[in-house]
């Protein structure tokens, strides 16, 4: 498996780095394409690396915005591109294959309130709206425990520490190997289950040690690291680090907890498992 990071800032689109978004391909003769989350601007960077109508599948780990908002983006690239938008917008989307979409459950719901717009005092409002996800994905709930095959990938969600449903992702190929992305998270025994013997470990690390106290919402670099370590992971890469954070302090931090190979993620970084 290739993974490739997209987008790689903390909790909102930053200087530098885009939010959440990872793909991973396989080096099979017909490659399965998986992105995780698909967050605030990513869709830009995720369109030069890889062709979006090719994808074999969309995992969001939760549903705050910075995980999943561009899934609105992909909703118009998708219905309205001509090769596929037949002009009828009652049949909008409806000529060409959905892409499988696995989030928690409620992600249609959610994704089409963000993407609907009252029409207001519009004056060709009636029968314009068009917010209708179904014409695009096909959605399938995850949950804690869940095991879905998308083409050659198996991926298995973990129930983590969050102040939302959130999931951490153990994605398996054909030969074996493993990456686990944690998502966003707190330190928890799910996660180190997610991580048991992973190649390699993508693992948020938005707080600072004595500097965010607030549990049960992110991880430090200690806490990641820590998990790396309990968890066995061959190698510990680190992102979801917001701007006003010291990614040195970070990886200090998680250095000394961990004894293996620590890297932090950069947009357009890759890694080969």
């Amino acid at each position: 498996m290739k993974l490739t990071a997209i987008g790689t800032a903390g909790s909102f689109p930053g200087r530098g780095a885009l939010a959440s978004c990872y793909l991973i391909e396989t080096d099979e003769d017909s490659p399965t394409r998986i992105i995780l989350d698909l967050g605030s601007g990513a869709l830009s960077p995720l369109q030069q690396t890889v062709d979006t109508d090719r994808l074999s599948g969309i995992v969001l780990s939760h549903l705050h915005p910075d995980h999943c908002m561009d899934m609105t983006g992909l909703y118009v690239k998708h219905c309205f591109d001509p090769k596929f938008f037949n002009g009828d917008i009652s049949d909008t989307g409806t000529i060409r294959t959905r892409t499988p979409v696995f989030a928690p459950a409620g992600a249609k719901e959610r994704l089409m309130r963000a993407y609907y717009t009252d029409p207001g005092k519009s004056p060709v409002a009636n029968g314009g709206d068009d917010s209708n996800f179904d014409n695009a994905f096909d959605f399938t709930d995850i949950d804690h425990g869940s095991r879905h095959q998308i083409g050659s990938l198996t991926v298995e969600s973990f129930l983590v520490d969050h102040p939302v449903e959130a999931y951490a992702l153990r994605i398996t190929d054909a030969k074996g190997s493993v990456i686990t992305y944690s998502g966003d998270s707190d330190e928890c025994d799910n996660l180190v289950a997610a991580a048991k013997d992973a190649d390699l470990f993508l693992c948020e690390a938005a707080f600072q040690e004595d500097r965010d106290t607030a549990r049960g919402i992110h991880l430090t670099g200690r806490r990641a690291g820590r998990v790396a370590q309990n968890a066995e992971a061959a190698s510990l890469v680190l992102t979801h680090i917001p701007i006003w954070t010291d990614c040195s302090i970070v990886r200090g931090e998680a250095a000394g907890e961990y004894r293996g190979p620590i890297e932090l993620a950069k947009p357009g970084a890759t890694w080969t498992v």
